[in-house]
């Protein structure tokens, strides 16, 4: 699962096994993901949990700026999502809510 709808398709890969059952670990301690352009450059970064991006992320624009930062929860935005301007100034935040439980 890619976590940015712009992002360029995954790499084949095999699927990454199901998380363990019982807590989560800290975001910290996941191994992080990284996305790149086409021109080699850093387009996002970011924990994942097995194919799900969890905790903090962020994404880049070409020239190396920082263009969004917020976080996940088990592939879910969540909490403040920030977008910065091309200076590196935040620009807007908006506020996402969880999914209300079905």
């Amino acid at each position: 699962m890619s976590p940015h709808p712009d992002a360029a398709p995954p790499a084949e890969h095999e699927p990454a096994p199901p998380p363990p059952a019982g807590p989560l670990p800290p975001a910290d301690e996941l191994p992080v993901h990284e996305e790149r352009h086409r021109d080699g450059s850093l387009r996002a970064r970011g924990p994942l949990l097995g194919d799900d991006p969890h905790g903090y992320w962020e994404w880049y624009r070409l020239d190396g700026s920082i263009m969004r930062s917020g976080s996940f929860d088990r592939g879910v935005q969540v909490g403040a999502w920030t977008t910065y301007d091309r200076a590196g100034r935040p620009y807007k935040v908006t506020q996402m809510d969880r999914p209300a439980a079905s």
